[in-house]
This record gives structure tokens, C-alpha cells and sequence, in this order.
């Protein structure tokens, strides 16, 4: 009975990591195509690379259970969370540094 119950929550716990990753990388996709500038599509880039990939690797993790397998996709989990934010940051301050300015809305000013 107990070991069915922790069936269950893993399964629960690891699909729910899953879609949620899933959803934040459908997200970040149409983040892509739909924003207007460079800075913004570079958010949604970011937002897709920390939070959807992170997800994904959490709920391959939940449901991996606790071996090797766990400990590569937790190590795979702290690159994401380490570089992605750092690459954005460099992108962003080449593109600054060329002379790319943001595109602002003036009607709200």
C-alpha cells in the first residue's frame, strides 16, 4: 500500500515537472517569434533555457529515482542554471556595447 502510494506521487511529482517544462518551453518559443526587439526575444530565450529545460531535467530526475542517472542529470541541471543567465547577460552587453538600442513604446510616455 505504501509503496503504491509513492508510486503514485513520483509519477505525479516527475509529470508535472514535465508539462510545466513543457508548457515554459512552448512559452519561450512563441516568446521567440511574437516579441518585438532583440532584447525581448533574448528574454524569452533565457526564460526557456532556465525554466523549461530546468523543469524537464527535474522531472527526469523525480523519476529517475536516486542513482547515477540522477546525479548526470542533476550536474547537466546546475549547467543550465549556471550558463544560460551568464550567456544572456554577454549577449546582451555585446549588443549594448554595438550600439543595438531597445525598441520603446512612445505612445505610453
Amino acid at each position: 500500500m505504501i509503496n503504491e502510494i509513492c508510486s503514485w506521487i513520483i509519477l505525479i511529482g516527475s509529470s508535472s515537472c514535465l508539462i510545466l517544462g513543457a508548457l515554459c518551453s512552448l512559452a519561450g518559443g512563441w516568446g521567440l517569434v511574437r516579441l518585438p526587439d532583440f532584447y525581448s526575444r533574448l528574454h524569452a530565450g533565457g526564460i526557456t533555457d532556465t525554466a523549461g529545460a530546468g523543469l524537464i531535467l527535474l522531472g527526469l530526475m523525480i523519476s529517475s529515482g536516486l542513482n547515477l542517472t540522477t546525479v548526470k542529470l542533476f550536474m547537466i541541471f546546475f549547467f543550465f542554471i549556471v550558463t544560460s543567465p551568464s550567456a544572456c547577460h554577454g549577449i546582451v552587453r555585446a549588443a549594448i556595447f554595438h550600439g543595438l538600442k531597445p525598441e520603446l513604446d512612445e505612445q505610453h510616455h
